[in-house]
């Protein structure tokens, strides 16, 4: 969500936002101790409750569509819980419908290509999330390419779980769990054995776990890495700890991602942009970040190539800065 559509949003309705919303955007967060992760979904859920009508969801999702195509992006697969929305529109088949018929539109509006992954929240109850997996599962080949875990990590027990990724699983879903951020290496191994990830939300702490981290590799499981905010919430303690590289030496397919510009303050670009300057990133290191995002994607075959067509045309144009 754009800043200015959440302020916008609010007044129209007199919604009270806190001023971490409103003059210190975007608000400064640490989520290392479960206050801090509490503020963070606090305002989280002030931004999410601005959303009133179905022109506000299609909205968002035009505009998080025209952005990315300003930061160069060519696919998106927005993430959504329809559970947090199903209350103010008709439930969650109404509400999936609507993001659906709302990604449809603004792809086609501004040429980026879009898909939806569906995720459970593993604060509510492990049978909710087999209904949203069924969910998913009626949706395949219709727009949804995905099913994930999100929320805190902390909460709730990932095994918990298992039953609704079977059901993802058995309909050919791309499976991808939140894992790896707030908690460590044990985390990441109870997503890989009880969920069967395909591609992990963040997992940038199996940098912690050699073993793990080869796993990953061998397993050729994808990785989110989304590094500003892992320096908001707490996770790192700035960007040049953010152990990019570590991952990329040990062969890991590495998305980069700006996980909720909104809270974070930083888009997709960013990431690239962040990263290059604290790791010294080559142009060639940078291409082969963004070749593995398209190849980590559930984009169609034939898209792929061509983006990563683009991608070697824009290496071979520019200027080597330094050895990759």
């Amino acid at each position: 969500m754009r800043h200015e559509t959440l302020l916008e949003l609010a007044e129209r309705d007199g919604i009270a936002l806190p001023d971490s919303l409103v003059s210190q955007w975007p608000p400064a967060l640490s989520a290392h101790d479960e206050k801090g992760w509490f503020r963070f979904q606090r305002l989280y859920d002030v931004a999410r409750s601005v959303l009133r009508t179905e022109d506000d969801v299609r909205r968002l999702v035009r505009e998080a569509a025209e952005d990315d195509v300003l930061d160069g992006g060519r696919w998106l697969e927005i993430q959504v819980d329809p559970s947090g929305y199903a209350a103010r529109f008709g439930g969650v088949t109404a509400f999936t419908d609507l993001v659906l018929d709302a990604v449809r539109d603004a792809s086609a509006a501004t040429g980026l290509g879009m898909a939806v992954v569906i995720a459970a929240n593993r604060t509510r109850h492990p049978l909710d999330a087999r209904t949203l997996a069924r969910l998913a599962a009626q949706y395949v080949d219709r727009g949804v390419v995905g099913f994930g875990l999100s929320n805190d990590e902390r909460r709730g027990t990932t095994g918990d779980f298992a039953a609704a990724f079977a059901i993802a699983e058995r309909a050919g879903l791309l499976l991808a769990p939140h894992g790896g951020e707030l908690l460590g290496p044990d985390s990441i191994r109870a997503c890989l054995d009880q969920l069967h990830a395909d591609r992990l939300g963040h997992g940038v702490r199996s940098a912690e776990d050699p073993e793990l981290l080869d796993r990953i590799v061998q397993a050729g499981v994808a990785l989110e890495v989304c590094p500003v905010s892992n320096v908001a919430l707490g996770v790192y303690s700035d960007l040049t700890s953010v152990p990019l590289p570590t991952l990329l030496e040990a062969g890991a397919t590495v998305a980069l991602g700006a996980d909720d510009p909104l809270l974070f303050g930083s888009r997709l670009a960013g990431q690239y942009a962040t990263m290059r300057a604290a790791h010294d990133l080559s142009d060639a290191r940078l291409a082969e970040l963004a070749r593995m995002s398209f190849r980590a994607s559930r984009a169609p075959a034939e898209l792929v190539t061509g983006w990563i067509g683009e991608v070697d045309a824009w290496l071979a144009a520019e200027p080597a800065t330094m050895a990759s």
